[in-house]
Order: C-alpha cells, then structure tokens, then sequence
C-alpha cells in the first residue's frame, strides 16, 4: 500500500530520506528551491565520519573559552548580534557538554554513527557511485608533542570502547605519507573507518537520481511554503499545487523557522562554515585536519577544498571569512596551497541542536508530519543511517537502533 509523502529539502538527509522510503513503496516527491545536494551538502569536507561517535562538545575550560571570545583562534568566530540570539541555546549547548552529560549523549550518538558507513555503502551500490568515494580514513596532524600525545590517547579511548581503529604516526612516519608539507610536524592520528568524497554534492545528485530511477519525483519549489490541511499536506508551485497525506522536514538549517510557524520551539540554532578551492599547488592524500589551528584541507574534484571552523551569524548575514583568511594563511605555512579557484568562497550554514543529537521521528503535535533535521556536523555522515531511522518509524517496522533518544519529545512540549 502505497501513501504520498512529500519530503521538504533536498540536501544528504532529505534526499536519502526520500530514497529511503520510495525503496519501501511510499510515492514520494523531494521538493527543494534548488537542486538536490546544493545547499549544506554542497559544501563540506566531504568525510563519511565513521570515527565520530562522540559529538563536538562546547569548549568549558577558561582558556578555550577566553580564546574564542576574544577572536584569537581560528576555530570559532561570531557575529555578536547573531551570538546573543543564539546565547540560549548555547547555554544548553555548554551544559549538555559537562562530561557526565556529555558521556551519556555520546551513547546515543555512537549507536547511529556505527551505521554510518554500512548505510552509505547501500545507497553508494545503488547509485553506481562508488567512483566518487575512496575508503582511505581520515587524518588528524598535531603540531606539538603534547596534544599529538593527548590525541593517541584520547584515540585509544574511543577505539576501546568503541571498537573505531587508528595508527598512531609519529613525525617521520607523517612526513613519508604526505611529502608535500614543508613544515614537520609532530605526527597524526589517522582514523581508518572513515570515507571520503571527491565531489560532496555530486553524491547528493547520485542518490537523487537513484530516487528518480525508482519512480520518485522532484519539484524545484521553496519547500519552506509547504501548508497542513485537512487531509495532509500543501504546497503550491510554478507546476501546480502538491498534496502528500505525510510530510517529512529535512529543511536543514532551514528547518528552525518552519517548526517555529507551526509552534514548535525547539533548542536550535546555526553555525556557518566557509570553504574555498586552490589548484596548481602541493596535495595531501587524504582529508587533512590541522588539529591545532582547526581547519581542513581535503583533496577534491574541484581542487583542493580548504574549510574552516565553526562561525555564530545569520543564514543570510554577509560573509566575514575571517576564518578562511586565517585558516589559508595557516595553510601555506604547510604546503604550496597554489590558487584559488573561486573569486569569492562559498558559505552555508550547519543545522544544530543544543544536545548535539539530531531530531528524528515524528512532530509531537502535527500527525503526518515527520522530523530529520539538526545533525549539525554530520548531516552528510549520517544522511542514510538518518533516514533508516526515520522509515522503519513512519512505516511502523521496529527501529534498527533505539529511536528514543533522538525524539522531538525529548524537549518537552
């Protein structure tokens, strides 16, 4: 039996949550302002981050906290209208990152990262897409003995308790690996689970297209117009008017202002991240971060991508790529960046929740209405395990992992 969804934004989540339930029998239309995987999805550092079942946690010691707000590091940067209207959420933020809290949150967050690879690998066959991925890892490069020594710690933790492998490089093993740094550094841990992507947004598209192939449809439309009735859902467009009896939100950052319309207030807010291209320079052979000046340079289709760090500003507020400025600068000084490829860098905005865990399953109030959104981070990591999720809830099968932990209902309200 088959029952219209529509499924509103086109991004990793929204586009595989689409695949996701046309491979169960659902007809289903993906609408989205612009094409499939043009948005977030479009512009990250392009790693299926198997190594990350812990989220990024807020920053609590003093001189983190004082080095970010004075603007010294590269790691965050904010505009301070957009900060005091995001200071609720990130006081929430700040106490779910206290380590007990944290701890328990990063139980629920390891249980769908696991899947995060194996989930990917179905959508990849399916999509003839496996000339876009390489399964090589992920590398973190220190600078400095100690916080190499407290990395590889901190790396045997995790692959104790969560069974993620690594090697632990020292500087001559580093600078054999990657011969086009000029500068030694300490050494690296290189996370072996993890994928990369040459082209971000052109998995996206493959996966889109996979949908397309299986009898799904998509519609160039603003997703954000979209309207309950009576009888399910609306949204009117250039080609005539949508119904769907269900409706999934996978609006990314974009999600907050359409929950809001409805009464939903939920603990969300934004973080912005920039990236840029260069060409005719040095490489490395694989994504890159320079731990301690929080940047990471990946090698892709289009060049070498270089993006930055977390930025607090509106969606639509004016570029500041004072991160990127500075992040490039730090990258020089390691290799022959060469150059840029764009004239101006592209910037989007990641959708986050102030547990860090993103927001999976239905809308408390609105029956037919289904959320997948604030994955912060991880969006392209998580889209297929994401979507999984969400369809053995909306189809009624059991859920593959326990779907509690990343309700709406978690919130209260």
């Amino acid at each position: 039996m088959t029952r219209e969804i529509l499924v509103l934004g086109a991004g990793m989540v929204g586009t595989c949550t689409a695949l996701e339930l046309s491979l169960r029998g659902h007809a289903v239309t993906l609408v989205d302002r612009r094409p499939p995987g043009q948005e977030t999805s479009f512009g990250n550092a392009g790693v299926i981050q198997r190594e990350a079942v812990e989220p990024y946690a807020f920053p609590r010691d003093a001189r983190s906290l004082l080095s970010a707000a004075l603007g010294r590091g590269l790691e965050v940067h904010y505009h301070p209208r957009a900060l005091l209207a995001a200071l609720p959420q990130l006081w929430r933020y700040w106490r779910h990152s206290a380590p007990a809290r944290h701890q328990a949150i990063a139980r629920d967050y390891a249980a769908l990262i696991a899947h995060a690879t194996t989930e990917h690998a179905r959508y990849i066959a399916l999509a003839g897409a496996d000339g876009l991925v390489r399964r090589d890892g992920l590398r973190l490069v220190f600078r400095t003995p100690r916080a190499l020594d407290e990395a590889v710690r901190d790396a045997e933790r995790v692959q104790r308790e969560h069974g993620v492998r690594f090697v632990a490089m020292d500087a001559d093993a580093l600078a054999a690996a990657e011969p086009d740094f000029r500068t030694r550094l300490a050494g690296a841990v290189h996370w072996l689970p993890s994928w990369s992507v040459d082209d971000p947004g052109g998995l996206v598209e493959r996966y889109a297209q996979a949908f397309l192939q299986r009898g799904g449809r998509f519609m160039q439309a603003d997703a954000t117009a979209a309207r309950p009735t009576a009888h399910g859902w609306t949204l009117e467009t250039d080609q005539g008017r949508l119904e769907g009896a269900q409706a999934v939100v996978a609006l990314g950052p974009w999600s907050d202002r359409f929950v809001r319309a409805l009464g939903y207030r939920l603990p969300l807010f934004v973080k912005r991240g920039y990236h840029r291209h260069y060409r005719g320079g040095g490489r490395v052979t694989m994504p890159t971060l320079d731990a301690e000046r929080g940047y990471v340079l990946a090698p892709q289709r289009r060049g070498l991508r270089l993006t930055t760090g977390a930025e607090i500003a509106g969606i639509d507020a004016p570029l500041t790529p004072r991160q990127l400025t500075g992040a490039e600068a730090q990258a020089r000084g390691l290799l022959e960046l060469g150059e840029a490829v764009e004239s101006e860098p592209w910037v989007g905005s990641r959708p986050c929740s102030a547990d860090m865990k993103p927001v999976i399953g239905p809308a408390p109030r609105h029956p037919g209405l289904w959320f997948n959104f604030a994955h912060g981070h991880q969006g392209f990591t998580l889209g297929p395990a994401s979507a999984r999720l969400l369809a053995d809830l909306m189809t009624g099968e059991p859920p593959f992992i326990d779907a509690a932990p990343f309700s709406a209902r978690r919130f209260g309200g």
